[in-house]
């Protein structure tokens, strides 16, 4: 397979479980604390990893004891840190996660060295032809636009949700925005099939050219050059949905890197989301290719 650069963010996940969100100035007495190791770069760089992949992953951490527990963490997985950097002013990112009863989460970041992560910090990368790069927006922007103005196959992850230029998508290999995302991205709001596909021809007729809008427990919609598709998720109890976006899309590059096609790379891609929501945490949710073997997915709709 061809090998990945994942380039994006490293944070630490503080979490706290809780019955219900608060509301503004509401104080709640919370159950477990958890902390975990995150950030959608490094989620997402693990996630390819724990599933076959040959990654490379570009990053920027603090020289603090969450920055050098972060790295000796990516080394545990396998991944290449060649290009992972150490700040000298910068804290290490962090984000304060609360997941309700339900499995749902709300999350604040503090960005810290992500924020350093420039253009310089890929001006040296050897980038193949054949070679898929998936990034975010927990970094700056300008390094977004420097990898869409010369990466053949990237994918972007447009996360957190945020409006896009017209020119960073012109051109664009594969965009995978969820629900909020596409809307803020489209104005569409997506409820059914049939509004994802209105979202995703307006982002095709941008320039993108392969759209994956995630619908958490409805699966994946996918629009390309040649057919659209919906690709079902099974029925799990969810626990906790914070990475299963980042396990999604560092599944999805595997499996592209393996040269499968659009219909069977989704599929793979919705079967390991759905063994991470089963569990607690960011990085620690990221299933092996084993773990897939307890969840079939239905075949993709037309």
């Amino acid at each position: 397979m061809s090998r990945i650069t994942v380039v994006g963010s490293s944070n630490t996940d503080m979490v706290v479980k809780t019955p219900r969100f608060p509301q503004p100035g509401e104080t709640l007495l919370g159950g477990e604390f958890f902390l975990f190791a995150g950030g959608k770069g490094a989620n997402q760089a693990v996630a390819a990893a724990r599933l076959g992949g040959q990654v490379r992953f570009v990053a920027r951490v603090g020289d603090d004891v969450f920055g050098r527990q972060a790295v000796e963490g990516f080394e545990r997985e396998g991944i290449d840190c060649s290009f992972v950097s150490s700040d000298p002013k910068l804290a290490s990112g962090t984000a304060l996660i609360t997941v309700n009863g339900e499995g749902e989460n709300t999350i604040v970041v503090a960005s810290g060295a992500n924020a350093a992560l420039g253009v310089e910090s890929i001006t040296e990368l050897d980038l193949g032809e054949d070679e898929y790069v998936l990034t975010q927006l927990e970094t700056p922007l300008e390094t977004v636009r420097e990898l869409a103005q010369r990466i053949h196959r990237l994918i972007l992850n447009p996360a957190p949700a945020t409006q896009l230029p017209d020119e960073l998508l012109d051109g664009l290999f594969m965009i995978t925005p969820n629900e909020t995302e596409t809307q803020l991205l489209t104005g569409v709001r997506v409820t059914d099939e049939s509004s994802a596909a209105r979202a995703a021809e307006l982002l095709r007729s941008k320039g993108v050219r392969h759209v994956i809008i995630t619908m958490g427990a409805a699966g994946a919609f996918y629009a390309g050059p040649d057919e659209s598709f919906t690709t079902p998720a099974p029925h799990v109890t969810a626990v906790d949905t914070t990475a299963a976006g980042d396990v999604f899309n560092g599944a999805l590059v595997v499996a592209l890197g393996r040269d499968k096609d659009m219909r069977e790379a989704i599929a793979f891609a919705v079967r390991a989301a759905s063994v991470a929501v089963t569990r607690m945490g960011a990085q620690d949710s990221a299933p092996r290719l084993g773990d897939l073997e307890q969840i079939t997915s239905a075949p993709p709709r037309r």
